[in-house]
């Protein structure tokens, strides 16, 4: 009956479609290709499940599952739905569906998977959805829905996920949602949504809950501390008061607590700090008083930090002074600058304390003295140096035959007092082993080769320089070789090596563009969750690691072998320069070897080094493919999921027909508009990161398809995106 039904509705996917699977629609159907019509589909004359029907799933002559995110589709649903009773998965996301949602569907006594998010669905949700006995997904996110959140709801005692954000919903939260014992994850945002949270209940193994952007008053539920399995808290953008619950320190999970701009005031909890894996702190905008506890500063994981706008007094933990900038603590007017300001005040100085401070004050002042003639001598021997030099380079371009031709890249400058010699290659900045050698410094990260600084040169300009570990490369003949050779390499997705200096006492520094921006891995990951990295930039990203990867392997014939996020640098304009290629040919065998076991730790390595232990062009794509897929899930490939690495998580979720919970939620607002360049993107990826080498594409491949996924003339980086093979020869 099921089948006769099916055949008698679509009618083989003519132009006009009537009532195929329960819709009244008209469909664009396009016989040469998906988009976004049903010309794909093949019905041989019996019903949906016996041909070739993209999108349908039958067992035993029945239809258990109906897949069609973007195609395009409009029009609405209708009641007939119900008739497909062995139905399972019902996933129509990323479409123009409108109209209501149909009660019928709760009547489905199979039903496990709703999906039906970005669409244009109107008027309440039905409170019959609560009837399905095995349902685990309902995802209705991002429509146009209102009323009140019907309190049988969440009645199906295996319910994981439910997505209701981004609608028109107003009322109370019912209590029932908060009694779920199999609820994972949670997303009410961005509604009209008002009154108190209810207590939490059961909520044992939630996960994930954001409540944000509504207008929620009333404090928080004293229990929430019994959540243990929470990951991320998102309670912003509304009217939640009281004080902030002791038992917060029992969520030794939680990685994200954001309470942004609410009425909480009272302290912070110093017991926040026994937390173990907070990486995401955000209480900004709030009535919080008192002094910031220091406990904060233990914090190892944090990376985003911001309580500004509150009523905090007292010093600021040094910890947290020192890793983060003003802009954390803005519009606390009683902050003391530093822990030591307030132990100082209030006591009088004794005689033992002025003798103490005038013996200070003068010894402060013969080591100034000291130091004064100390550059004296160190200047003349200097000039007297200098002046020898120059003698000997003119008698050295006599003896070439030279006359008047200045130093060329790559010629050793002099470099003083130092010692050691200085290289500079192209560009327009020009400093002295001794300028480098007393710019200020700051650490920016660590790495298997060695420490990258921020150096900040007397005349202002700032460089990024990497003090490379002792011991780890080779003589230095050969180095000098090797870093001459990549020194001279130029392209607009390359971070250009501008010198290099070798210490009189084996020190090796390397001097290249900064980058204020810093990594890919800061870029997407360290950001706070008010700013977002949208699919173009994203995109743009990609390519501009394919293109530089591709100028590597085809013009200068050098494998990278550590592709990571964090040696792709961000610039101004968001474009990636991938960092420290050609690294490994000065190194020894050994040092390699760190570095490829580190990248394995990270996520990024390919499988087949766990065993050959030498990078080739393929490693690389199996590397371009991850950061790809952490660019699209917003994932960092080092943190276990379910103790797989990225790429079998992602071909996992993707096996399993739940495509959408791979991406990133900041893409999937967008998804009506670039469903198909995620989608396309996606499998693209997960052809880099085939576990055969063999079937991985080649970079120019990559890049080509990347093009077509999403054409562009030029790029923002300037780069002609048709000369694919052609390397730019300006700086």
């Amino acid at each position: 009956m099921e089948a006769l039904l099916f055949f008698d509705l679509f009618k083989k996917a003519v132009s006009v479609c009537s009532d195929f699977l329960g819709f009244s629609a008209v469909y664009l159907c396009d016989s040469a290709s998906f988009k976004p019509g049903l010309g794909c589909w093949n019905d041989s004359g019996y019903g949906a499940c016996s041909g070739g029907w993209v999108g349908i799933k039958c067992s035993q002559g029945q239809v258990i599952v109906i897949q069609l995110p973007w195609r395009g589709l409009g029009g609405r649903i209708t009641e007939k739905i119900a008739q497909f009773l062995a139905l399972r998965k019902l996933s129509l996301h990323d479409n123009v569906i409108g109209g209501s949602i149909p009660t019928s569907l709760g009547f489905l006594p199979n039903l496990r998977g709703v999906q039906l998010f970005n669409h244009r669905f109107s008027g309440s949700i039905p409170s019959s959805l609560g009837l399905c006995p095995l349902l685990q997904t309902l995802d209705l996110g991002n429509n146009s829905l209102s009323g009140a959140i019907p309190s049988s709801l969440v009645n199906s005692t295996k319910l994981l996920r439910l997505n209701i954000s981004y609608n028109s919903l107003s009322g109370s939260i019912p209590v029932s949602l908060t009694q779920s014992p199999s609820l994972v994850f949670l997303a009410i945002q961005n509604n009209n949504l008002s009154g108190s949270i209810p207590s939490f209940g059961k909520l044992s193994e939630l996960q994930e809950i954001s409540l944000s952007h509504n207008k929620l008053s009333g404090g928080l539920p004293s229990n929430i501390g019994n959540l243990s399995r929470l990951r991320t808290i998102d309670f912003s953008y509304n009217a939640i008061n009281g004080s902030l619950p002791n038992n917060l320190s029992n969520l030794q999970n939680l990685s994200v607590l954001n309470l942004r701009n609410n009425q909480f005031n009272g302290q912070i909890p110093a017991t926040i700090g026994n937390i173990s894996s907070p990486r995401h702190l955000d209480l900004s905008l709030n009535n919080l008083s008192a002094e910031i506890p220091t406990s904060l500063g233990d914090l190892l994981n944090l990376n985003y930090f911001n309580v500004s706008y509150n009523k905090f007094s007292g010093p600021v933990p040094a910890k947290l002074s020192r890793k983060f900038d003003s802009s954390a603590l803005v519009g606390n007017l009683e902050l003391s600058p530093s822990l030591e300001a307030p132990k100082k005040q209030g006591r009088k100085l004794s005689t033992k304390d002025i003798i103490l401070i005038a013996a200070g004050a003068l010894l402060i002042i013969l080591l100034i003295l000291c130091c004064i003639l100390l550059c004296c001598l160190i200047r003349k021997r200097a000039a007297a140096k200098e002046a020898e030099g120059g003698r000997a380079a003119g008698r050295a371009a006599v003896a070439r035959g030279e006359k008047g031709v200045p130093p060329t890249a790559g010629e050793v400058e002099a470099s003083g007092e130092t010692g050691g010699k200085l290289v500079h290659f192209d560009g327009n900045m020009i400093f002295t082993a001794d300028d480098l050698l007393c710019a200020t410094a700051e650490i920016m990260g660590k790495s298997t080769y060695g420490t990258v600084y921020k150096a900040t040169l007397e005349d202002g300009s700032q460089v990024a320089v990497k003090r490379l570990r002792e011991k780890i490369t080779k003589g230095q003949r050969e180095f000098e070789t090797e870093v001459n050779s990549f020194g001279k390499i130029r392209h607009p997705n390359l971070l250009a090596l501008r010198a290099y200096y070798l210490g009189p006492k084996g020190e090796k520094l390397l001097v290249f563009d900064y980058r204020p921006k810093g990594s890919l891995t800061s870029f997407l990951h360290g950001r706070g969750s008010d700013i977002t990295v949208d699919w173009p930039t994203r995109m743009n990203i990609s390519k501009g690691v394919a293109r530089g990867l591709l100028y590597l392997h085809t013009n200068v014939n050098i494998i990278h072998g550590n592709l990571t996020s964090n040696n792709v640098l961000i610039d101004e304009n968001n474009n990636a320069n991938i960092a420290d290629y050609g690294l490994s040919r000065p190194m020894t065998t050994a040092a390699n070897a760190n570095v490829i076991a580190t990248a394995g730790a990270l996520g990024y390595r390919a499988p087949e080094l766990s065993k050959l232990k030498k990078a080739t062009t393929k490693t690389d794509v199996y590397s371009l493919g991850v950061i790809i897929l952490e660019l699209l899930t917003g994932k960092s490939p080092g943190q276990a999921m379910n103790g797989i690495d990225l790429p079998q998580w992602v071909a996992s979720i993707v096996k399993e027909k739940w495509t959408n919970e791979v991406f990133d939620l900041e893409l999937m607002k967008d998804s009506s508009v670039i469903g198909n360049e995620l989608l396309h993107t996606l499998k693209l990826a997960l052809h880099c990161v085939d576990p055969s080498p063999s079937v991985r594409p080649e970079v120019h491949q990559v890049l080509q398809q990347l093009e077509e996924i999403r054409p562009e003339t030029v790029t923002s980086s300037g780069y002609d995106a048709g000369a694919v093979a052609v390397p730019s020869t300006s700086d």
